[in-house]
């Protein structure tokens, strides 16, 4: 077999003995050579990125193992995870979701040195190989870092997807090799965890496995156990937090998630929700607190008119941008016969930034039934007018941490006082969360805000003791005087 570089084709020459001496025949094999070819780098490469795949990291893998054993040098393994890519899968697109992960992996290639192994693991996730760090632990470990950080400042720039920009942010997780202990299962294993911690610190961020983490994964998989079975026993119900206006007047409560543990007791979001969005219980456990929200609002209406009284519903990014959540809230209104615009449904920034122009579809899909918004914690995130204006919200709910610090600190009330003008400036409505002292309250209606929820007018209690704040249940003035 011969390959013709001035043609591009592969021969094949055979002789075979005839009359005339030795007959040779050609016979162009160049279809069956590009066969070959294609089927050992599928077997090797992701036919999407052109990356290595599994099989091949996990070739070099342990090729880096026996080299970084006899060098006594460090090496490192780096897990990526692009934070909430199956919402952008689900939204634009597969077609969409792969040109994402094609100039993901472009990115990752140039920002490596070409002795740095970069694969496709599977779906969204990357792992890259770092080899020849510094023979001292801590030290390897700051330079993994800094690559980390490097790969951090590329994958979150802006990604133009045809007409659509989206920002997107990867989870990465660090881990160590050059012991001779060391195997590839168990770095996957020790890196996976770390990636998952990253997540679990926020997203966008990184950290570096450590032997702490290996106890707090085990914890973390008896509570999605403990939560899986909780949801099915009814154990999830929703506490209600009173809103209030300025002159004292209940006009409405939010609903809050709470556990009733057999063994702990009543267990807060806190500890709970995290769990519930990595494994995918929020979405029914977002289900469950909304139905019982609407139930107790339908309730409720008998004894305050709905067009004075709302109950508002935490949701989740995943909960909101799955295909069933419209039909989700338009039959829980209906079988609980509660009033559409009572409801009050709470965004946050990163929900409607992961896919702005689904998240105003569907915005608008509720607002046509009378559903209402409110976007929650408005001023901790983007706080971006360009996406603002375009939202069809009802609400701005100014954050608990302007709240607390604003009575001392100019800069927080100079926000909250700005963030008051602007609600008001667009027609719409304004809450303070975690009002906690006099003072607090005193300054809120003195820059204009409307409505206020906190400690100081009421702790989040369960529906039965909620009546308390209804007229015929006790009044409506808050335990605090206003």
């Amino acid at each position: 077999q011969e390959y013709y570089p001035r043609t591009g084709r592969w021969f094949e020459a055979r002789a075979y003995p005839s009359e005339e001496g030795l007959a040779v025949y050609f016979r162009d094999i160049t279809q069956r050579k590009r066969a070959q070819e294609e089927i050992e780098f599928l077997a090797l490469y992701d036919p999407l990125t052109q990356l290595p795949n599994r099989r091949l990291l996990t070739d070099r893998l342990q090729h880096a193992l026996a080299t970084q054993g006899r060098s006594g040098r460090y090496g490192a393994v780096l897990f990526l995870d692009l934070d909430n890519f199956k919402t952008l899968n689900d939204t634009l697109g597969h077609e969409t979701g792969d040109k994402l992960l094609q100039e993901a992996a472009r990115r990752l290639t140039e920002a490596l040195r070409q002795s740095d192994t970069v694969a496709r693991f599977g779906g969204d996730e990357f792992v890259v190989v770092l080899a020849d760090l510094d023979g001292v632990a801590a030290a390897a470990a700051l330079q993994a870092e800094a690559v980390a950080d490097k790969i951090l400042a590329v994958l979150t720039r802006p990604y133009q997807l045809g007409e659509h920009q989206r920002h997107m942010t990867v989870s990465i997780g660090i881990t160590l090799f050059g012991s001779a202990d060391d195997s590839v299962d168990d770095l996957m294993q020790r890196v996976d965890l770390a990636m998952y911690q990253a997540k679990d610190a926020g997203r966008g961020t990184t950290r570096v496995y450590s032997p702490e983490m290996r106890a707090s994964m085990q914890a973390r998989v008896r509570l999605e156990a403990e939560l899986r079975e909780g949801l099915e026993r009814g154990e999830i119900t929703a506490h209600y937090q009173p809103q209030f206006d300025m002159a004292g007047r209940l006009i409405g409560a939010e609903a809050l998630a709470r556990w009733q543990h057999p063994r702990r007791g009543v267990v807060g979001p806190g500890e709970f929700i995290s769990a519930a969005e990595e494994s995918g219980l929020i979405l029914a456990l977002g289900e469950t607190v909304l139905r019982e929200a609407c139930a107790r609002l339908a309730d409720w209406a008998a004894r305050l008119p709905a067009a004075d009284f709302s109950v508002a519903v935490n949701v989740s990014a995943r909960q909101f941008h799955h295909p069933g959540f419209v039909e989700q809230v338009r039959r829980a209104l209906e079988e609980t016969r509660a009033a559409p615009q009572a409801l009050r449904l709470e965004l946050t920034e990163s929900l409607l930034l992961a896919d702005l122009d689904d998240t105003v579809a569907r915005m608008d899909q509720l607002k046509s039934i009378g559903v209402r918004f409110s976007l929650d914690d408005f001023g901790t995130g983007y706080s971006s007018l360009a996406y603002l204006k375009r939202l069809p919200l009802d609400q701005l709910k100014i954050d608990r941490v302007f709240v607390r610090d604003a009575v001392s600190n100019p800069n927080d009330a100079a926000i909250v006082r700005t963030i008051i003008l602007l609600a008001e400036s667009m027609g719409l409505g304004v809450i303070a969360e975690g009002v906690e002292t006099e003072a607090e309250r005193a300054m809120l209606e003195e820059y204009g805000c409307g409505a206020l929820q906190g400690y100081l007018l009421g702790a989040p209690v369960p529906a039965g003791e909620f009546q308390h704040f209804l007229p015929d249940g006790g009044g409506s003035v808050p335990p605090h005087s206003l």
